[in-house]
């Protein structure tokens, strides 16, 4: 097989959580754009996402699921229906997140409580419900969106400091379970991404000069800078990679 044949996705089937908007939907259109067909989860939107999709000619199913308040049943529920509707599952990419920004010494309960759901427990059982999947049809591909924050402490946000570095954790502790399966768990760690999540830092008139001054690459990156690493990572040409952590940051890491 030529090296190019290895990247494509054709007759492969991903599930993509947080389609609506942001790094989800690049991720999704560059799967699509690769060969395979979408599941993408979402919460309050998802139509220009599927008309990017179909508009390749590939198939999109559109999955309403909000992560805050998903049981383990309900996260189960969606990849049976992904099977179900889809025909298969291949490829779990694991990107919804949320951030709450607040103070180490003055944060909530509450706040805690979602992003630890949203960021972790969800990516453990929605994996593990994916990898149930794959399982049966031997083999398969988990891709979870990690953070510099597995790396780093951060600043105002100690439960998504706590949460990707716990996705950092489950990509290597999946990957040593999982392997023998033929299932690969992998992760991408974003840098600074022109995101909504980031708005705040990027309009800070403080933060964003001493983000950029930090980057090696001297700008912020962009969702679309992902693809390359997410069709690696979902495709054959990853099939000897297991638990690894791509940084996809602009050398953020490397400073």
């Amino acid at each position: 097989m030529a090296v190019l044949d290895l990247f494509r996705l054709d007759g492969k089937v991903a599930l993509v959580t947080g389609v609506g908007r942001g790094l989800g939907q690049a991720l999704a259109l560059g799967l699509a754009e690769a060969g395979a067909d979408v599941a993408g989860l979402y919460l309050m939107r998802y139509e220009e996402t599927q008309h990017q999709v179909e508009a390749l000619g590939k198939r999109f199913l559109p999955i309403r699921c909000d992560l805050r308040t998903a049981t383990v049943g309900q996260l189960a529920e969606v990849v049976e229906q992904t099977e179900r509707e889809m025909g298969r599952l291949d490829i779990l990419v694991n990107n919804a997140g949320i951030i709450r920004r607040a103070p180490a010494l003055e944060y909530r309960e509450q706040d805690w409580d979602d992003v630890i759901q949203v960021n972790l427990k969800a990516v453990f059982f929605l994996s593990q419900a994916a990898a149930r999947v794959m399982a049966r049809q031997g083999g398969g591909k988990i891709i979870h969106i990690a953070s510099m924050l597995s790396f780093q402490g951060g600043i105002l946000i100690p439960p998504y400091t706590a949460a990707k570095s716990g996705v950092a954790g489950l990509t290597r502790a999946m990957a040593t379970e999982w392997a023998s399966l033929g299932i690969n768990v992998n992760a991408i760690a974003p840098g600074y991404m022109e995101t909504d999540n980031t708005a705040p830092l990027r309009n800070d008139p403080q933060r964003n000069p001493a983000i950029l001054a930090r980057i090696p690459a001297g700008h912020w990156g962009k969702p679309d800078d992902l693809k390359g690493a997410v069709v690696f990572l979902a495709s054959a040409a990853s099939n000897y990679m297991h638990g690894s952590i791509v940084a996809v940051d602009g050398g953020w890491l490397a400073r």
